[in-house]
């Protein structure tokens, strides 16, 4: 069977962005930003980006664009024979399943939090009522199942219509219009009385306030934040490299994903930092901001609901971005793996992926009682640390040393493919950095998340 391909380069820059851009750029980075003392986090965030996020993208790009398969097969097409590279395969599709579980419930918040703004339901609420609206929500098991059901129904179905008839046509749509959302609720933030503190907050480096917080601390987080925001190690961003041509080399399309995803990262801020210093709100107020900050917010500027709406559509576009950009690669390891067809592999997914998305969804109601890492911790939690603290960070281990290392595919093969076509290259002076001290710092990386996790 032909592999499918993309109609246009933009849609290929489009979905791995979009698979980027996700909850991490839209609601972790401001309230990181936030906590960590604004403009300082800010800078080292985009350098870390630069030294650590651009090389392993390419990487995983290559080694789709190389192998035409998807994550779950392409090393059995570049390894050597009798080697056991090929077992991180079926460790990055369990990768893209977990993160799953826990997105489509996030997802879902985002669209039933769109369909309460839309339908009136913070109209003259208070901060207390508004505060009671999110936690009655976490108390419905049948509010939430009903809204990550909608999640996995819409992404199945819309990536069983094709590559480029579903998954591309929807995508380009949606990132437009999330792009358009955002730079139009900007403009609104950044006209509000009080914004011009937000935006020096934001976007002007405090050194004294790093050093309150602790330099080392900050530096970690902006390492983390730079490391996860582009959902690099299990195979998320392979899956499109095996569908394009090789007009351009892929260190450039690196390069134009992560702008992509440092825009909207940034343009998220510039929404959330002059509208909390208008109306008085911690900007450090961490992941609370958006659910019971925001609509505080709204409820007292002019045409507020209609914001409010927008801003809400906009989180659900961002999120439902990398949710599309997932189940696409769960489906396509499916079709690999069995042989069989893309509506098929859509189907038997969807069912699955309501089943395991269910333990998330009741770990706030039904399983509340279960707190794998003490009090007030969720099943979401547990979920969130096995992806973001081992399997992407180990995956971009494994990634990176089959790239560089003469056991793996090599460094020739890897940099012949990289630089196949037009665009930015990979130097032959980075080979130093990216065999050996790239993957010290990925290794530090893991260790701090565990260390900050139990001890």
């Amino acid at each position: 069977m032909e592999r499918e391909k993309l109609g246009s380069r933009l849609g290929f820059i489009l979905l791995s962005a979009g698979c980027a851009i996700g909850i991490g750029n839209v609601w972790k980075f401001p309230y990181m930003a936030g906590q960590y003392g604004g403009g300082a986090f800010v800078l080292f965030y985009i350098f870390f980006l630069l030294i650590l996020g651009l090389p392993i993208m390419s990487m995983e790009f290559a080694i789709g664009r190389a192998s035409r398969k998807s994550p779950v097969k392409a090393y059995n097409v570049l390894e050597k024979k009798g080697q056991k590279w090929h077992l991180h395969g079926y460790v990055a599709l369990l990768g893209n399943y977990l993160l799953m579980m826990f997105y489509t419930t996030v997802s879902g918040w985002m669209l039933h939090y769109f369909y309460l703004t839309a339908t009136g339901h913070f109209v003259n609420a208070d901060a207390e009522q508004v505060s009671s609206i999110f936690s009655d929500m976490l108390g419905q098991p049948k509010v939430m199942v009903f809204w990550m059901l909608i999640v996995v129904i819409l992404g199945f179905g819309i990536c069983s219509f094709g590559l480029q008839k579903g998954l591309e046509r929807i995508t380009k749509v949606m990132m437009i219009a999330l792009l358009v959302i955002m730079v139009v609720l900007a403009v609104n933030s950044v006209f509000m009385d009080g914004a011009k503190e937000g935006l020096q907050f934001y976007l002007a480096p405090n050194f004294e306030k790093m050093k309150e917080i602790g330099i080392g601390t900050t530096i970690v987080g902006a390492m983390n934040q730079a490391f996860f925001t582009l959902s690099l190690g299990i195979g998320a961003m392979a899956i499109f490299g095996s569908y394009i041509g090789k007009e351009r080399a892929l260190l450039g399309e690196a390069v134009n994903v992560a702008i992509l995803d440092t825009f909207v990262a940034l343009v998220s801020g510039m929404i959330i930092f002059p509208a909390c210093f208008s109306f008085g709100v911690e900007a450090d107020s961490g992941p609370s901001l958006i659910f019971l900050t925001l609509p505080n917010i709204f409820n007292h500027i002019p045409l507020g609901r209609l914001w409010g709406s927008l801003f809400f559509i906009f989180m659900a576009f961002a999120a439902f971005s990398t949710v599309l950009a997932v189940f696409e690669n769960i489906i396509s390891c499916g079709m690999d793996l069995t042989g069989c067809t893309r509506k098929k592999a859509a189907f038997i997914n969807g069912i699955a992926m309501f089943f395991l998305s269910l333990p998330c969804v009741l770990g706030y109601n039904v399983f509340s009682s279960f707190q794998p890492f003490g009090k007030g911790s969720t099943i979401m939690d547990l979920e969130d640390f096995l992806v973001s603290n081992i399997l992407l960070p180990l995956g971009s281990f494994v990634y990176l040393l089959f790239c560089v290392s003469r056991y793996g595919w090599g460094w020739k093969n890897y940099t012949d493919e990289a630089n196949t076509g037009k665009g930015l290259k990979v130097a032959k002076w980075m080979r130093g950095y990216f065999t050996y001290i790239l993957p010290v710092i990925v290794l530090v990386l893991f260790a701090i998340g565990i260390k900050d996790k139990f001890f």
